[in-house]
């Protein structure tokens, strides 16, 4: 079957008696094809693949691409059970890799900064070809030969290509630090402390167009922060691998007018199309989440199938065509085609949803409905295809989106924690774990991770595969971590980290040996009595969760303040200098954790500037011994409980932020009480020993140490030091300087 199977796109109508899956994955296939290429009756035979790369020499762990030059046609060239390419790869050292390879289409990318919604514009260009990517992880000289297994059997290409690795400025992948298991570090042993927030939905539709994202990132950069969590499962409101995209309905009011396949002429079991009914004027328009891009000065044609019940007419008003009548006998047995060609303006780079009309009263029904440029097998209307799975299928632009986001963040030097997997497309398949619909949401998340793991999982910038958003922490998930998480050992050659997040509290994923980073979500709402305020809330939830994850690195990957019902809380609006923000980034960052406290409202926090926040605190972390020595988080209140302390202390000395109690955000100035200075007041600490320590007072709103460091000697491993009159919050730097 394939591209082989039919002579022209006349002979579409052949595979309309097809099972709907066998029909969607020739879908999969047609839809790369371009410009310029015919189909034979017979598919041609190739003997072995062809192995290309794009440069035959690349830095230490940045990307080379390769190409597989492979004839041979696949209904769905996702499927790995249908066909598995990768490539088998020598280092330098005499390891073997085993890299998956993936089925590609090029995209365009042109930006349109003046049409709000419509920024970005990714357009199908070029062939459709076998892909791989690979980061070397070694200097010296590397080995590559390309494999092929499917049912006719293996083979591999003739001649290794061969290239070379040299040195580069890269750090490598994000792991769990060798040294202090609790934090993480590159690959070349450098320490890192995420400094970051969310910046989950990025979108044609959102405030983060992609090219709002890209700045964003450099701006991010340059103030230091390094972690972005970013979502890939957005369904149809934003960026989304797998998921529905459609052109009838929208996931927030799903209410898609698709029906079973009417009984009579060209009737297949199974198989749904979309109906239009009632009386004349009624509507049916196909507008697609991903607005329909084009190129000017170009033909197009729009065809499809229509059945009308007797007596009834219908039309389609087609942009740059306008209204036509749809062809068709008024019998209730019959589907006939119909084909509009069409020719885009001189700077038409869009075109506007296509909308069907009853001309009377009646029904009408529509299948096989397809835009294509003139010349090209590339499904521009691919959203309106009804019978497309959900999972195995995956969005083409939203692919090309995230290649995109990905290089903007390796240029800046930002690590993204990418949470991928559309959680309800899965989550009512997982409440038995011996039942059949458990075993297909396993293989589906495995063929996902590995088109992941083979178009991203090069790339230093992609610091953890997220499995999903929330998972309910009720369904029984032990078995889904294990199976995947050991899947990934096996087709991961980078080992990227692990993670998960539910919407409560859950320990056991915390505890899971197949999840790399114990990640929580926690907002403050009105009707939290229990925690006062920000810097409560992040140091209670900091040490919960560092007590339930004792061995790993472990974030507040969400966090901020809410209404009752989650939403964005007038608390955070009235906040412009973002108080809280500040706060929570600062008693996170001391109190443990592996990161900082990382905020969901990111529209808000770019409104407001908030990166202002990121460049003081990484000026301070900086200079800790992170992975160098163990560090012991610790918290108490001085002068009378009016200074909250937050610190960490190691052998070679203490940080630690101090805050005026009247100087927090929730409970005290958003309720307007009066922000009253506490005079210098004394500090005990306990250090490990008798020594001379450096003591360094830091701003941490202007981002600059304060007078020249002090120097002091403890005594019975207790140093004494002077707060300085603290009208907000301060913090130090307490070094050893000799026995």
């Amino acid at each position: 079957m394939g591209h082989a199977a039919v002579k022209s796109l006349h002979g579409f109508e052949r595979f309309a008696m097809l099972p709907s899956f066998i029909f969607c994955a020739i879908l999969l296939s047609w839809a790369g094809w371009s410009e310029g290429q015919t189909l034979e009756e017979t598919p041609r035979q190739a003997s072995t693949p062809d192995l290309q790369a794009d440069r035959n020499q690349v830095g230490r762990y940045e990307k080379i691409e390769f190409t597989v030059l492979w004839d041979r046609e696949y209904q769905d060239p996702f499927d790995p059970q249908e066909v598995d390419i990768h490539l088998r790869i020598q280092t330098p050292s005499g390891r073997r890799i085993v890299l998956p390879a993936f089925w590609y289409q090029p995209f365009e990318r042109r930006i349109f900064p003046e049409q709000r919604g419509r920024v970005d514009w990714f357009y199908p260009r070029g062939k459709p070809r076998w892909c791989a990517r690979f980061a070397p992880s070694e200097v010296g000289e590397y080995a590559a030969v390309a494999c092929v297994t499917d049912r006719h059997g293996e083979v591999h290409s003739e001649t290794p290509v061969r290239f070379h690795s040299i040195a580069s400025k890269r750090r490598g992948f994000l792991r769990q630090a060798r040294s202090e298991p609790r934090l993480f570090e590159t690959d070349d042993g450098s320490p890192f402390f995420a400094i970051g927030q969310n910046l989950a939905f990025i979108g044609l539709q959102q405030y983060f167009s992609v090219k709002k994202a890209e700045e964003t990132f450099r701006i991010l950069a340059d103030h230091r922060a390094n972690y972005l969590r970013i979502w890939t499962c957005c369904e149809d409101w934003a960026l989304c691998i797998e998921g529905r995209k459609s052109a009838w309905a929208r996931s927030w009011d799903w209410r898609p007018p698709v029906v079973p396949m009417p009984p009579g002429d060209g009737f297949v079991e199974g198989r749904k199309c979309v109906t239009l009914k009632g009386v004349a004027g009624n509507r049916l328009t196909a507008s697609p989440s991903h607005p329909i891009a084009v190129l000017p000065e170009t033909n197009y044609v729009f065809s499809g199938k229509v059945r009308c019940a007797a007596g009834t007419s219908v039309e389609v008003d087609l942009p740059g065509v306008g209204i036509r009548p749809l062809a068709q006998p008024g019998g209730s047995e019959s589907w006939n085609e119909f084909a509009f060609e069409f020719r885009t303006g001189a700077k038409q780079f869009w075109l506007e949803p296509i909308v069907f009309h009853l001309a009377t009263d009646g029904q009408a029904w529509f299948d096989q409905l397809s835009l294509k440029e003139v010349g090209s097998q590339f499904e521009l209307l691919w959203e309106a295809e009804v019978n497309r799975p959900s999972r195995g299928f995956y969005n083409p632009p939203d692919c090309a989106m995230l290649d995109v986001l990905l290089e903007a963040a390796e240029r800046e030097g930002i690590y993204l924690q990418l949470c991928l997997l559309t959680r309800d497309l899965y989550m009512d398949d997982l409440k038995e774990p011996e039942s059949p619909a458990y075993d297909r949401a396993i293989e589906d998340a495995k063929r996902f991770f590995r088109y992941a793991v083979a178009r991203w999982g090069y790339s230093t910038s992609v610091a953890a595969w997220e499995y999903w958003n929330e998972m309910n922490p009720g369904l029984p998930t032990d078995r889904f971590y294990t199976v995947l998480g050991n899947y990934l050992k096996e087709i991961d050659p980078y080992q990227h980290l692990r993670a998960t997040s539910t919407w409560a509290p859950s320990t056991r994923d915390w505890q899971h040996p197949s999840l790399d980073i114990a990640d929580m979500h926690f907002y403050l709402r009105p009707n939290e009595k229990r925690l006062s305020d920000e810097v409560e809330a992040a140091l209670d939830r900091s040490s919960f969760l560092r007590t339930h994850a004792p061995g790993k690195p472990a974030l507040l990957s969400e966090f901020g303040l809410a209404t009752e019902k989650w939403g964005l809380s007038s608390d955070m609006k009235a906040d412009r200098q973002l108080i809280h923000f500040h706060n929570a980034l600062w008693a996170s960052s001391l109190s443990g954790l592996s990161g900082t406290a990382m905020f969901w409202w990111w529209e808000q926090l770019d409104q407001l500037n908030a990166c202002r926040h990121y460049r003081p605190l990484a000026t301070f972390l900086a200079d800790l011994p992170w992975g160098r020595e163990p560090l012991e988080s610790f918290h108490d209140t001085i002068a009378d409980g009016r200074i909250c302390l937050v610190g960490l202390r190691g052998s070679s000395g203490a940080w630690c932020w101090l805050i005026n109690k009247d100087a927090v955000w929730v409970g005290s100035l958003l309720a307007g009480k009066e922000l009253k200075p506490v005079a210098a007041a004394p500090l005990r600490l306990e250090m490990p020993g008798d020594h001379q320590y450096e003591v360094a007072w830091f701003d941490t709103w202007a981002g600059k140490w304060r007078s020249p460091p002090q120097t002091l000697h403890s005594r019975s491993k207790i140093l004494l030091l002077e707060v300085p009159r603290l009208e907000r919050d301060i913090a130090v730097r307490i070094r050893l300087v000799s026995p």
